[in-house]
């Protein structure tokens, strides 16, 4: 059963007489490891390294160290960081050591991963203002009473000059050139900077410090992960195995998730906000969804995709994955209060809690809706106000305004836009 659900996640299926008999010579605890371990991912390499170890902390009561990395480029988490978050969860929960490095000096050289031109290498005060929020963000996911927390600089800044010449020994220029991204540059005749190089090494060089038994990562992360096997030997250590993470298509259902394409849900968002965008996802990238970051069983959510199937009403289900995931970042309190603030406003009501400002009136005459939109930073500008009351997006009081021209007196009003946006306005 075990090897039919290894080469069902597209992982490296070994048929080798030797990975088969270390199936067989598995405990059922090491099993239940596997199958953790495989759930969700893209690839987990050589997976019959992956079970050695397993079955050799096993044995001895050592638990296997797992690093994950992150560099911190910008100051929030959102949900497609937390696939290898949860990842990272299950295995600790296991009983394993996880190791989350915060790559304060990675950063520094910026990671040319997935890239098509030079990225510019962030300042050390952004660095330090960002990786503030990291850990605190990444244990609403982790046991923070289990967590290591290291910071790569730890050992990459005593390397100094000579320790870096001698680590960029370890690797030639034309292995460096068969990254997809580098090659595809030189190809198209773009720049690539020589710090770019140190990139890979220095994440490499991570898994060296930190004698790192497996090394999570997105599938945009492959090249350095195998980098750090490839140092572990030079350094006369046991080789690392990798597991890649499928990269989370965001609200969109296209591109991954991203805040550049305004596609994400923070981690830190607000409830109701963080449960409606949920909601508005398909009801096909619905079930990526759930395995990648529910924490439901792969038994309980294959039972739900049956209903579903058979005629429940998809939308139950994506409710039950908006709670799990609202619940997860705030409380399950929070989440009950979400549902009931969606589904009131999926009747054209209006929310409990809402922001409440004063705005006040030119001489006190009335000021025109499109005028009050932009002030109130629902439209940008009076242009985009007239084209949101032109498609009925705008309604005062729970009523659509279907005349631009309408003008509002001193009083306090209830202004919407779109099922999301509500502001209660004081003219004055």
């Amino acid at each position: 059963m075990l090897g039919a659900l290894a080469c069902g996640h597209k992982i490296n299926c070994m048929n080798s007489q030797e990975t088969a008999k270390s199936l067989t010579e598995m405990s059922t605890s090491s099993h239940a490891a596997l199958a953790v371990s495989l759930r969700g991912v893209n690839e987990l390499l050589p997976q019959d390294e992956w079970i050695k170890k397993l079955q050799a902390s096993e044995k001895t009561g050592t638990p296997l160290r797992i690093k994950l990395g992150l560099d911190p480029t910008a100051p929030d988490l959102h949900l497609g960081h937390t696939v290898v978050l949860n990842k990272m969860r299950q295995l600790q929960d296991l009983g394993h050591t996880v190791i989350f490095l915060i790559g304060d000096f990675t950063s520094t050289i910026g990671d040319p991963s997935g890239r098509n031109s030079t990225r510019p290498p962030l300042t050390r005060e952004q660095i330090e203002a960002n990786a503030q929020t990291y850990f605190n963000q990444a244990t609403l996911v982790l046991d923070k009473t289990k967590t290591e927390v290291r910071y790569n600089s730890e050992w990459c800044d005593p390397l100094g000059a000579r320790g870096m010449i001698q680590l960029a020994a370890k690797y030639t220029v034309a292995r460096m050139m068969e990254r997809d991204d580098f090659d595809k540059r030189y190809k198209a005749g773009q720049s690539i900077s020589v710090h770019e190089f140190l990139y890979p090494l220095m994440q490499g060089y991570d898994s060296v410090a930190l004698k790192a038994d497996l090394e999570l990562g997105g599938t945009d992360q492959k090249f350095n992960l195998l980098m750090g096997r490839h140092l572990q030997v030079e350094y006369d250590q046991e080789p690392q195995c990798i597991l890649t993470m499928p990269l989370l298509e965001g609200l969109d259902g296209v591109d991954k998730m991203s805040k550049s394409k305004n596609n994400y849900i923070g981690i830190t968002e607000e409830p109701n906000t963080m449960f409606a965008k949920v909601m508005s996802i398909s009801d096909v990238l619905m079930w990526k969804w759930y395995t990648l970051l529910s924490f439901k069983s792969e038994a309980d959510i294959a039972a739900l995709k049956a209903e579903v199937d058979a005629g429940r009403n998809p939308r139950d289900a994506k409710v039950m994955l908006a709670k799990e995931i609202t619940a997860r970042f705030h409380s399950s309190t929070a989440a009950d209060t979400a549902e009931q603030d969606f589904n009131n406003r999926a009747k054209g009501g209006i929310p409990d809690q809402i922001d409440e400002v004063t705005h006040a009136l030119d001489g006190g005459a009335p000021v025109g809706i499109s005028t009050l939109l932009k002030a109130l930073s629902l439209a940008a500008s009076n242009g985009e106000a007239n084209r949101l009351i032109d498609g009925g997006g705008v309604r005062v009081d729970s009523a659509v305004v279907t005349d631009k021209g309408t003008k509002l007196g001193a009083g306090t009003y209830v202004v919407q836009v779109g099922k999301r946006k509500f502001i209660r306005a004081t003219l004055s």
